[in-house]
């Protein structure tokens, strides 16, 4: 639950950097939704892990 409540923060916190890029053409908003956009990347990685070990300890 933790690393999901982070991946929501993550995607708010981006979202100040979707609207500088996309209305304004800030190349340096660009930059860092990008960056935001990796990390989200990740943790929606750990997310699918953890749900797939918890699966995997239930079935046991």
């Amino acid at each position: 639950m933790e690393k999901f409540a982070k991946l929501k923060d993550l995607l708010a916190s981006a979202e100040a950097d979707v609207e500088k890029f996309y209305t304004a053409n800030n190349s340096a908003a660009g930059t860092r939704l990008r960056k935001a956009m990796q990390e989200l990347k990740s943790l929606a990685q750990d997310v699918r892990t953890e749900i797939t070990d918890k699966r995997k300890s239930a079935k046991v």
